[in-house]
């Protein structure tokens, strides 16, 4: 039976050089994850605010928490003290918060503004034709320094629909980041997408970071409320 450590290391193997790995830990237990740790995975990616809280004390100090689901604005005072990338920022109500809240704590929190390429409505994020107006509102903010973007493609087994997809929110990463070359506050340079089953295609596409669980961990530990 394949242990976390050797699917990690095919995962890792499988990367091209230029893009990170987000190891996604979520409902899968501290144990797992320090299996992970402990092959030499340090960057986590977890989704609900109480699972974070919960598990990184048990874990080492050097781990990079990034959160990845959907944050709720009742979440963000518990969230922002252990993450290093919040992946799924989706509103400018959000971003306000996030940068009170970073304010509060005396850091600079680093944000990605989640696109919504996918046929999808239950999909969160601004749409192409807002994120224009999610930039300049993101980077108007002291303690909010925007990374980039990300996204999740519809959820078929259309490949050409998944690329196309993928290719939409790499052009809106390539004109944003042309836009904000003068802006020194803005380190543009991640673009996460791509997950187990689709992660391919997104690096054909230009993504810079996927965020892999299935692949690392196996089927979720369990479902969590």
């Amino acid at each position: 039976m394949d242990s976390i450590e050797s699917r990690l290391k095919a995962v890792v193997a499988s990367l091209p050089p230029q893009v990170t790995l987000v190891a996604v830990s979520k409902f899968h237990p501290v144990e797992a994850i320090r299996e992970a740790y402990d092959a030499g995975q340090r960057i986590f990616g977890e989704s609900r605010a109480q699972e974070l809280v919960a598990k990184a004390p048990q874990l080492p100090t050097d781990i990079r928490w990034h959160f990845i689901g959907h944050l709720q604005t009742n979440k963000v005072a518990i969230v922002v003290p252990f993450v290093e990338l919040i992946h799924s920022v989706d509103s400018l109500r959000l971003l306000r918060v996030i940068d009170r809240e970073a304010s509060r704590h005396g850091k600079c929190q680093d944000i990605l503004l989640q696109l919504h390429v996918a046929e999808e409505e239950t999909k969160f994020g601004f749409a192409v034709d807002e994120i224009d107006e999610a930039v300049a509102e993101a980077s108007r903010f002291e303690n909010i320094r925007l990374r980039g973007l990300m996204t999740m493609a519809t959820n078929t087994d259309d490949t050409e629909r998944v690329r196309a997809d993928f290719i939409a929110a790499k052009t809106a990463f390539d004109s944003i980041g042309q836009s904000l070359i003068a802006d020194s506050r803005c380190l543009f340079d991640t673009l996460s997408m791509g997950m187990s089953d689709d992660r391919d295609i997104a690096i054909d596409c230009g993504s810079t970071m996927v965020r892999i669980g299935t692949d690392i961990f196996g089927e979720r530990f369990r479902k969590q409320n």
